[in-house]
């Protein structure tokens, strides 16, 4: 008992954790045997032959001891004690005081609840976006006064192919130039960010065969954030709509983005109203 007590209270906060987890994990859904366990949870060699590492190194992590882990040897411990990206990250900070490096996802939609967010903004258009500008979330307003991406084939739900690839979305630019170049120095920023560096590169060679503006503008190499500003697009019914735009991070999610269109003025929230109405009664 004396020496259980001294190595847990010698023990990290780092150490604390890994025990912590260690100890919820269930053996027989693991494949242990279940006899003669003094503990609940696997066995400390147990955690380390899932991790790829000596049983002696993870029992001096969990006693405080052994120095400073790597990333791998962080991420092979994740996946032995079945982390989630949250605990994944809170292991990280607390056992090298910084987040982990982003792991971009591929994504095919939102959730619900992500989705009831949007919906819950009746006049102002919004939309989620990946960290490569895929559109995989929109609400009504969106649909009706920037694109009905409903009707678009996914791979063409991309803001970068409809900019520079659809005549139709580069003539309701005021300004296409100074907006192309806005959305290509963020779009470099937001990838970058998220860690889709591969994703973006596939994405930029096929717009840079498709489009000699798209070309010239990723050579110049700028980068810019693009947190908020104004939007002014010739509508769909030939008028014209001002807005305000501010991007959200979606919460865990650092490759998703929340983009939110409020309208300037009352008479283009009556605009965005009468969008929508012409938009649904098609």
């Amino acid at each position: 008992m004396t020496t259980r007590m001294s190595a847990t209270a010698a023990a990290t906060p780092f150490g604390l954790y890994l025990r912590d987890r260690r100890e919820r994990l269930d053996p027989a859904a693991l494949g242990f045997p279940l006899a003669r366990r003094r503990t609940p949870g696997l066995r400390r060699e147990e955690v380390a032959s899932r991790a790829g590492m000596s049983a002696t190194w993870y029992t001096w992590l969990e006693q405080g001891r052994g120095g400073a882990p790597s990333t791998d040897v962080l991420d092979r411990i994740s996946g032995a004690l079945m982390l989630t990206e949250v605990e994944r990250e809170h292991l990280y900070l607390l056992a090298l005081g910084r987040s982990p490096e982003v792991r971009f996802r591929e994504i095919g939609g939102v959730t619900p609840r992500l989705q009831r967010v949007l919906d819950s903004l009746p006049l102002s258009p919004a939309l989620i976006k990946t960290a490569t500008w895929d559109v995989v979330g929109w609400n009504r307003a969106a649909a009706a006064a920037l694109t009905d991406y409903g009707a678009l084939e996914p791979r063409r739900r991309n803001i970068l192919r409809l900019m520079f690839c659809e005549p139709q979305a580069r003539a309701r630019q005021v300004d296409w130039e100074s907006v192309a170049r806005f959305v290509v120095a963020t779009f470099r920023a937001d990838a970058a960010r998220a860690g889709a560096t591969g994703t973006m590169q596939a994405l930029v060679e096929e717009l840079s065969r498709a489009s000699p503006d798209f070309e010239r503008l990723w050579r110049e190499n700028d980068v810019l954030a693009g947190g908020e500003g104004t939007k002014t697009l010739r509508d769909p019914e030939g008028g014209w709509l001002s807005m305000e735009f501010s991007s959200f991070a979606v919460e865990g999610r650092p490759d998703l983005a929340m983009v939110v269109y409020n309208p300037a003025t009352f008479e283009d929230g009556e605009r965005i109203r009468a969008l929508i109405a012409a938009h649904e009664g098609r």
